[in-house]
């Protein structure tokens, strides 16, 4: 019996050592951590920058488009050309100084007209008045405005109607015309622009398109600020007309002269912020004068060479027109556009080979 007691002893251990353990917790499985695959993983950009606030843009100054000076409005009203003669008979002449553009041309004789164009001022008497030539089509169509004459060839006169421009004409009786005693006929037809205009047609509500580019002021005028010295530009158009223009500092203009003597319009010097001087090509055409001459046309579709003066300075300037409804261009000889100085602007058409001119 005594061998048995330890043996039983030691069951009775080993039963209450396991009973022991079955009140214990499981035994867990030690964590192991796993680095991500970065070469995979997403990365989120970085959160944008809050965006500034975005300005009001500028207003746009209003200007008068063939002039490129500031005003408060621009009426819905149309561009009036209107032909006026410049043979000795006609002058002095009646409102030419109060025209936005000034275009001179050579007709028969050798004599000059201009096509002189309102739209930022409307006078009440302008003249003398005379006809249609073959270059006003082309020459006023880029404006969709209204062309005033005293008459003119009926194939003139359809070519500026063919190209958009609606007709005023004194013999076909429209209002705005009259004959003034002063003088003698042909050289005494004169109108007034404000009844011109009250004539337009519904497609003449608008006002032109810029001829030009301007500067936002003289002192940015590319002649004034690339330009040489120009104090005097002396244009031969023909034997018979002498144009001179010679700057004024206090006028901060162009002072225009016929043939030596001062340009007077309705007792008024006649100037100009901008003076244009275009070499052109001009063709003889069928038509003939009451005298036999052959009527001449200044061709105004293609390109050429040209100088322009502004703030008694002048650069070099290329020119071309596309077509005749299409405006005349202005570059220099690099291809950069040239912007003229706020004002009045004269443009004058010098036949290659018989017209020169001379800047000094």
């Amino acid at each position: 019996m005594a061998a048995r007691r330890p043996v039983a002893l030691a069951l009775v251990v080993a039963l209450l050592a396991l009973g022991g353990c079955s009140d214990q917790p499981p035994l867990e499985a030690p964590t192991v951590t796993v680095a991500p695959d970065v070469s995979r993983a997403k990365i989120a950009p970085p959160s944008p920058p809050a965006p500034e606030p975005t300005p009001s843009p500028t207003p746009e100054v209003p200007r008068w488009p063939l002039t490129g000076q500031r005003t408060d409005k621009v009426p819905k009203r149309p561009a009036v050309a209107v032909k006026i003669e410049n043979s000795p008979a006609a002058r002095p002449h009646t409102g030419l100084h109060r025209a936005d553009v000034v275009w001179e041309q050579v007709v028969e004789g050798g004599i000059t007209r201009f096509v002189a164009v309102y739209h930022s001022d409307y006078p009440d008497e302008v003249g003398p008045i005379r006809s249609v030539r073959p270059m006003d089509p082309a020459t006023v169509a880029p404006m969709r405005g209204l062309l005033a004459a005293s008459g003119g060839i009926g194939s003139y006169l359809r070519n500026v109607e063919r190209r958009g421009t609606q007709l005023v004409i004194n013999d076909d009786g429209d209002p705005g015309f009259w004959r003034w005693s002063g003088r003698y006929a042909p050289h005494n037809v004169y109108g007034n622009v404000r009844t011109f205009a009250r004539q337009a047609d519904r497609r003449r509500a608008e006002p032109p398109p810029a001829q030009f580019r301007y500067a936002p002021g003289a002192k940015k005028a590319t002649a004034r600020s690339e330009g040489k010295r120009a104090r005097t530009a002396d244009v031969r158009l023909s034997a018979a007309q002498r144009t001179t223009w010679t700057w004024n500092r206090g006028d901060g203009a162009y002072r225009r002269s016929d043939n030596g003597t001062p340009s007077i319009s309705s007792g008024q010097r006649v100037t100009a912020r901008n003076v244009v001087l275009l070499r052109m090509q001009v063709s003889l055409t069928s038509q003939r004068d009451a005298s036999g001459a052959r009527v001449p046309k200044t061709e105004l579709v293609g390109s050429g060479t040209g100088r322009v003066l502004s703030g008694g300075r002048s650069v070099a300037v290329e020119w071309s027109k596309k077509g005749p409804r299409k405006p005349l261009r202005l570059t220099r000889p690099n291809g950069d556009p040239v912007r003229l100085a706020p004002g009045t602007t004269w443009v004058e058409l010098v036949p290659r080979g018989d017209g020169s001119w001379s800047v000094s």
